[in-house]
């Protein structure tokens, strides 16, 4: 089963991306790094609730 989950930068906090995931597969915490508009570097972006 595939749910849209949102992506928050570790950095600013803010939620800069939005994606899906496969929830039986992958069933912790999604961790992507990916690039910060706001701190305009790349920083390790997590799931949110």
């Amino acid at each position: 089963m595939r749910v849209k989950i949102q992506l928050a930068c570790t950095e600013c906090k803010r939620r800069n991306y939005s994606t899906m995931k496969n929830k039986k597969n992958t069933t912790g915490r999604l961790e992507v790094k990916k690039y910060c508009p706001w701190d305009k570097t790349h920083t390790v972006h997590r799931e949110t609730k």
